[in-house]
């Protein structure tokens, strides 16, 4: 298994600027997810590291091997990267059966025939694939078709996996199944995994590590809960699940245990305490986030947290959960908000 870094690694096209000084290390056996919205640079990220886009600028190792580097003009071509990769179209061809599309990243190799059949089989066992074999692609399911896509980029043995929103073509039941399946399997084999999605929940769920992108910079890098209580800007915090957002200024600040750090802040008509990663100096203005799942309705006998008074205008049904509308402006009391420079 491999590491994969990026130094500084921009790619522009003409006057775009699609990427900008992206660095990055991906530990091995790691799963690390590229998040964030169309256009912010993942994909292209993505391509960087799989040799099919060539970066402009910065490095990009794989194993403390370089395999290209802007300023000494060093290219390795995708094919001698040793790199599997899952695109979202899956790419399965049509006129193979599961057993030819599987072998063929083999077949190029001039592998023999007994290994090939060995290793097919075995990769298909793997997801669980063995029994379709000899189907034509054709007749697959959607999340068929995902498992044959990811036994052909497992077959040779890769150094690093590299999938570009594989989950995005099938059903929501689908994609919570086939997500969970394949994490299982990356555990499994403990291979090094560069994932790209804009989904906030597929990359929570799956990711040992969570990048945010955004205009084509890293926003910021952490465990999934680490970005999901204490985004690092508002940027983060407003693509990384549905948080009011409330302006306030600071009155006091104070350390407290876990190296997180204590604000009394004041609003529009409202005061409170709220958590952040770093130290505001009193007068400073912040960003107070608030959850939706840590607002509770209260009586106005509690007086923690942060308060807001006001009437529900219309509420939305969402299976698990209920959206409430509310027509005041003043924000809403919460256990734990955070809070953003």
């Amino acid at each position: 298994m491999s590491d994969v870094v990026l130094e500084k690694v921009s790619r522009h096209f003409g006057d775009f600027v699609a990427v900008s000084d992206v660095d990055l290390r991906v530990a091995q056996g790691e799963f690390v997810t590229l998040l964030g919205p169309s256009g912010c640079g993942k994909t292209t990220t993505l391509r960087m590291v799989a040799g099919l886009e060539q970066n402009t600028g910065g490095r990009i190792s794989i194993d403390n091997e370089i395999v290209s580097d802007a300023a000494s003009r060093v290219f390795v071509p995708s094919e001698r990267r040793r790199l599997g990769m899952v695109f979202q179209s899956y790419a399965i061809w049509p006129h193979m059966t599961v057993f030819e599309n599987v072998a063929y990243p083999l077949r190029v190799r001039r592998r023999p025939a007994d290994e090939i059949r060995d290793r097919v089989l075995k990769t298909l066992r793997l997801v669980e694939m063995e029994s379709f074999a000899e189907r034509p692609a054709p007749a697959l399911s959607g999340g068929q078709q995902q498992r044959v896509a990811i036994a052909r980029a497992l077959v040779f043995e890769p150094k690093v996996l590299l999938l570009d929103e594989p989950l995005s073509n099938l059903d929501a039941k689908l994609r919570l199944q086939m997500g969970d399946e394949f994490r299982a399997i990356q555990k499994r084999l403990g291979m090094t995994t560069l994932y790209v999605t804009h989904d906030q929940s597929e990359a929570m769920a799956l990711s040992d590590r969570v990048v945010v992108m955004d205009r084509g910079r890293i926003q910021q890098v952490g465990a999934p809960e680490e970005i999901y209580r204490y985004p690092a800007n508002r940027t983060v915090a407003g693509f990384f699940g549905t948080p009011n957002l409330l302006p306030a200024n600071v009155e006091a600040c104070a350390r407290i245990d876990g190296g997180r750090v204590r604000l009394d802040v004041a609003g529009s008509g409202w005061r409170g305490r709220c958590e952040a990663a770093i130290e505001v100096p009193a007068g400073g203005a912040v960003t107070v986030m608030v959850r939706p799942e840590d607002i509770r309705i209260s009586d106005g006998a509690d007086d923690d947290g942060l308060r807001w008074s006001g009437r529900i205008a219309h509420t939305i049904f969402r299976g698990a959960t209920i959206r409430a509308v509310s027509t005041s402006t003043r924000p809403p009391s919460a256990a734990t908000p955070s809070a953003t420079p």
